[in-house]
C-alpha cells in the first residue's frame, strides 16, 4: 500500500512560536535596563552641567563638551596622569598574576610533592576568605614594611599568587590537557621548566587570556584597596581620582565626573574586545575532564 508523504506547511502557516519571541523580548529588555545607567551617564556627560538632574531623559536638549575639557584639567594633574598611574599598576598586576598564578597552577596540575592535596585545598579555601578580613593585617603588615603611599602593596600580593580564584581556573584548565604531550616531551629531555615554557603555557593562552582579562578590569575598578594605601595625590589612580570630584562640604562636579567616567571606561571596554573570544573559550573549557 503506498504512503504519501505530508509537506511540510508553509512558513506563513506554522504554528507561531511565541515562547522564543518572549524570551527574546525579556532579554532585551532585561539588557536596555542594564545598559540604562551607562547611557544616562553618557548622557549626562553631554549636558550643562545643570541641566543634569533637571533633565531625567537620555536625549539631552543641549550638547557640550565643556565638561571633558573642565573635567581633564579639574584636579592638580591632568587626567591622563591618573589614567597612566592606573595603567601601570595594572599593567604589573597583570603580569604578576599570570607568572605567580601559572606557576601554582602547574605545580598543583603535574607535579608531585608532599602534602600537596592539603596545600590545594588551603589554597581553594582562599577563595572563600573576604578581602575586608585580610585587609587590615596587610595594611599593618605593609605599614611596617615603610611601603604605605607606593604601588607595590597593590602589585606584591600578585607576585605571590595570592589568587586564589585564577589558581583553581588554571590548574582545571591545565588538567584537561592530555599528560602524554609531558611525557613525550620528557622522552625528548625536556625537564619541568621546559615543559612548562613550551608545551603547557602555549596551550593554556584560553586560560592565561582570562586571567589577564579579569584581573585587568578587577584591578583597573579597585577603589578601596588603592584608596586605603595611596595617600599622596601624586600618586592616585582615575578610581581614586574621579573621587575627589565628590565633595561632601560643598559643591559636586557632576558633570566632569560623568565626562572622565566614561574616559575611565575606555580602556576596559577596549582590552576586553581584544580578548572576548579568548575569555569564552577559557570559560567554556574550564572544567572539562
Amino acid at each position: 500500500m503506498a504512503t504519501t508523504s505530508r509537506r511540510p506547511a508553509p512558513a506563513l502557516f506554522r504554528p507561531f512560536k511565541g515562547g522564543r519571541l518572549a524570551k527574546h523580548v525579556l532579554l532585551i529588555g532585561f539588557g536596555l535596563v542594564m545598559l540604562y545607567p551607562l547611557l544616562w551617564m553618557i548622557s549626562s556627560s553631554l549636558k550643562p552641567e545643570e541641566l543634569i538632574f533637571r533633565e531625567p531623559g537620555l536625549w539631552p536638549s543641549q550638547v557640550t563638551l565643556e565638561n571633558y575639557t573642565e573635567g581633564w584639567y579639574a584636579l592638580k594633574h591632568p587626567f591622563g596622569y591618573y589614567l597612566w598611574n592606573s595603567a601601570v599598576i595594572t599593567a604589573l598586576s597583570v603580569v604578576a598574576n599570570l607568572v605567580a598564578c601559572s606557576l601554582a597552577a602547574y605545580a598543583f596540575a603535574r607535579l608531585n610533592f608532599p602534602l600537596k592535596k592539603l596545600w590545594f585545598a588551603i589554597m581553594l579555601g582562599g577563595i572563600m576568605l573576604p578581602h575586608h578580613v585580610v585587609i587590615v593585617p596587610q595594611y599593618i603588615m605593609f605599614s611596617e614594611l615603610g611601603l604605605i603611599n607606593t604601588i607595590w602593596p597593590l602589585v606584591m600580593p600578585k607576585v605571590l599568587a595570592t589568587d586564589a580564584f585564577f589558581v583553581f581556573l588554571m590548574v582545571q584548565f591545565i588538567r584537561t590537557l592530555p599528560r602524554e604531550l609531558d611525557e613525550a616531551a620528557e622522552i625528548d629531555g625536556a625537564g619541568y621548566w621546559r615543559i612548562y615554557l613550551r608545551v603547557v603555557m602555549p596551550l593554556c593562552l584560553p586560560a592565561l587570556a582570562t586571567t589577564a582579562i579579569f584581573t585587568f578590569i578587577w584591578t583597573w575598578n579597585d577603589f578601596l584597596s588603592q584608596l586605603l594605601y595611596l595617600n599622596n595625590p601624586d600618586n592616585f589612580t582615575v578610581t581614586v581620582a574621579l573621587r575627589t570630584f565628590l565633595d561632601a562640604s560643598s559643591d559636586s562636579s557632576w558633570g566632569p565626573m560623568f565626562a572622565m567616567s566614561i574616559v575611565a571606561l575606555g580602556p576596559i571596554f577596549g582590552f576586553f574586545l581584544v580578548g572576548q573570544k579568548y575569555l569564552i573559550r577559557g570559560v567554556a573549557t574550564t572544567g572539562l575532564k
